[in-house]
């Protein structure tokens, strides 16, 4: 059990002043993986609960926003969208050092490999099918009859992550990425105009962010919302193409070369196609854009990793110096991708 980076006493007693019904004795446990912000298991007699925390640490300016995370998944309970149940928002740091929320535990499945070797092939399809329809969900939410409509600013979304992901980038530059520099000037000289689609967006949604019924193929709650805003749909429809144009295996989780139709799994095509059907659009052109900002996205936060992990202040610093070898291989596919429509 890893406690290594959680006062639990200290956690213990502030939940029993401020979360009805909590008892003691409680344990924690912190889970595998994840490189943001670290997230631990509470386990009292009568239940289970999930705590996200911001690191330790000096950190970027406006990274690892768990009140974000809290505002957004509170706003969508009772929603199309699934999310676990907020409980309580700590703000005051010096109670364990940073800012952190308690939600309910959900019970069920993560797929961390998009092949999904555990399920059968009409299992598999069902998988990406939820995993479509919840996507088509978050993007049709009503972010004023929610409380959202102030979550993220006016403009063009494009513009502005370009804008924050390269600070971002530069803020945590250990060595000069030739391929990243000409990606930020691409991106810059292509932007498309702003087309007034404005919804909520999950910022990182990707099938390793989903919990799945632990018997059947229903999404049971949507993950890691750190990073998400009102935006441009297109970003997260990109970002699940993006994933899956990574290697497969432990290191990319991705479906390159993968005969996905064999194993039942949707094309990029049909998949992006099953989207626009559900919200009702005629398809999506220059869709190179989306994908290459997606991949420059990614090697941003990478970088941001990587650079956490050398200043230990990483979740999992091994795996941190792993990650940080990625940020060229991120790079030149946001080239390629900018290269097709």
């Amino acid at each position: 059990m890893d406690t290594s980076t959680l006062d639990v006493d200290a956690v213990a007693a502030w939940l029993s002043e401020n979360l009805d019904g909590f008892e003691g004795p409680m344990t924690a446990e912190k889970f595998a993986g994840g490189q943001s912000n670290p997230t631990f298991l509470l386990k009292t007699p009568a239940r289970e609960y999930v705590l996200r925390r911001k690191p330790p640490g000096v950190l970027l300016k406006s990274a690892h926003a768990v009140d974000r995370e809290f505002r957004v998944q509170q706003a969508l309970a009772g929603s199309d969208v699934p999310v676990a149940r907020m409980h309580v928002l700590c703000e005051d740091d010096d109670v364990i050092g940073s800012m952190f929320y308690v939600m309910d535990r959900v019970q069920g499945r993560n797929f961390d490999d998009p092949r999904i070797p555990e399920l059968d092939t009409a299992d598999r399809s069902a998988v990406f099918n939820q995993m479509n329809k919840v996507l088509a969900a978050i993007h049709s939410v009503d972010i004023s009859a929610v409380g959202l409509s102030d979550y993220g600013p006016e403009g063009n979304y494009f513009e502005r992550q370009v804008g924050r992901w390269t600070k971002q980038y530069r803020a945590s530059e250990t060595e000069t990425v030739p391929a990243m520099d000409q990606l930020i000037d691409w991106l810059n000289a292509n932007m498309p105009e702003d087309d007034g689609k404005r919804t909520l967006v999950h910022g990182d949604f990707r099938l390793d962010n989903l919990l799945f019924d632990a018997n059947g193929t229903d999404c049971v709650a949507v993950l890691d919302w750190e990073l998400s805003t009102i935006g441009h749909p297109y970003a997260d429809l990109a970002a699940v193409i993006m994933q899956w144009q990574m290697p497969p295996g432990g290191a990319g989780r991705g479906l390159q070369g993968v005969d996905r139709a064999a194993l039942g799994i949707p094309s990029d095509r049909d998949f992006v196609g099953a989207y626009c059907h559900r919200m009702g659009l005629p398809g999506i052109e220059k869709f190179g854009f989306y994908l290459a900002f997606c991949f420059f996205r990614m090697a941003a936060i990478i970088q941001g990793v990587k650079k956490r992990g050398l200043e230990g202040n990483a979740s999992d610093p091994e795996r941190a110096a792993k990650m940080g070898t990625y940020v060229p291989l991120f790079a030149n596919a946001g080239l390629e991708a900018s290269k097709h429509g």
